[in-house]
């Protein structure tokens, strides 16, 4: 049987258009998930330190994270997610367009858990949002809900 709980997925993206297509994956997928979104570095660690609007929000189970954001990049998020004791155990997938060698291995440097290219076909990046999301509902063993290392 296990945990009924629903995982909590934060959604670091600036794009409306990604926003819509990552919600409708996630639909689509009809698992026990909640997608909550942020769109840009200092909003995500705001949500992640649950400061100003953000006091009541859920300690996330996965962070889907573009690396293009304003602000404070997805880089920089990611490295201050990692430095962080209280945040660091949380998977960190990185959702972008970029296809740059030197951003794989700063992101990988940083502990990304993984890093995942968007496609630009509708179908594909549906497909891909979901592979994401049942790999690291179904197949990931994650901490138990707010236990850190």
């Amino acid at each position: 049987m296990g945990d009924w709980r629903p995982i909590e997925v934060l959604l670091v993206e600036d794009d409306q258009g990604d926003i819509l297509l990552t919600r409708e994956a996630f639909d689509l997928n009809k698992v026990r998930n909640r997608l909550h979104v942020v769109n840009d570095g200092e909003q995500a660690m705001a949500f992640l330190r649950r400061e100003g609007g953000y006091a009541e929000a859920p300690r996330p189970d996965l962070i889907l994270l573009d690396l293009n954001l304003p602000r404070m990049s997805g880089l920089e998020v990611l490295s201050e997610v990692k430095a962080d004791e209280a945040l660091a155990t949380i998977p960190v997938v990185i959702l972008t367009t970029s296809e740059a060698e030197e951003d794989i291995l700063h992101s990988y440097r940083l502990h990304a858990n993984a890093y995942v290219t968007k496609p630009v076909d509708f179908e594909q990046f549906i497909r891909v949002v979901r592979q994401i999301d049942n790999f690291f509902v179904t197949v990931v063993k994650l901490p138990a809900h707010g236990q850190r290392l």
